[in-house]
């Protein structure tokens, strides 16, 4: 997998993050740096540390699943994308769940609920095979951190205008990474 296809693939994972980020921003009167800072760092390294666990658990496993794995790494990124298309289409409102509270409790579960499919992903990439896990690993990181730090600020500015908008992207951009390594390796794609 190319540094385009890692690049879409941490813009596609980071979307959780940053809507949740932007609800954050939202339930804040003001939004520091330092704010940004805290938001960015819990997800962007739990976004970084559960495909590396996701890749480890996926190598041990596949040689005992080399017939179906890309099939396996379709049909995860696929659910994983309509889940979050899922989300952007439901009508009610997840901000009205979140709070400015940025606690290392209250933080620790948002970090973990939102890089649940970090780990399937980690699984995925395993089975994609010729990925440079590290280089994966780091790109979902520093842009899950990016994102969220803008995310807290664009909340606070702009509203949840632009909440539905990253969800949709991130869930198509999963699906078509997903179909991407689905058709390389039936031979459709070189």
């Amino acid at each position: 997998m190319g540094f385009g296809m890692l690049l879409l693939l941490a813009v596609g994972l980071s979307m959780d993050a940053f809507a949740v980020s932007v609800c954050k921003g939202l339930a804040m009167k003001k939004a520091t740096l330092g704010a940004g800072a805290v938001c960015g760092a819990w997800f962007g390294g739990f976004q970084a540390l559960m495909p590396l666990i996701g890749y480890y658990l996926g190598t041990m496993f596949s040689d005992a699943i080399e017939a179906v794995d890309h099939w396996i790494a379709f049909g995860l990124l696929a659910i994983i994308g309509i889940n979050m298309l899922k989300e952007a289409f439901c009508s009610c409102s997840d901000c009205e769940e979140h709070d400015a509270d940025l606690s290392v409790k209250t933080m620790f579960l948002m970090a973990v609920a939102t890089s649940i499919d970090a780990l399937a992903v980690g699984i995925s990439l395993a089975m994609a095979g010729n990925v440079n896990i590290f280089l994966a690993v780091a790109l979902i990181g520093a842009i899950t951190f990016l994102l969220s730090m803008a995310g807290v600020k664009i909340g606070n500015v702009f509203g949840s205008r632009f909440e539905k908008k990253a969800q949709i992207a991130g869930g198509v951009i999963l699906i078509l990474l997903g179909l991407k390594i689905l058709l390389e390796h039936v031979g459709i794609l070189a």
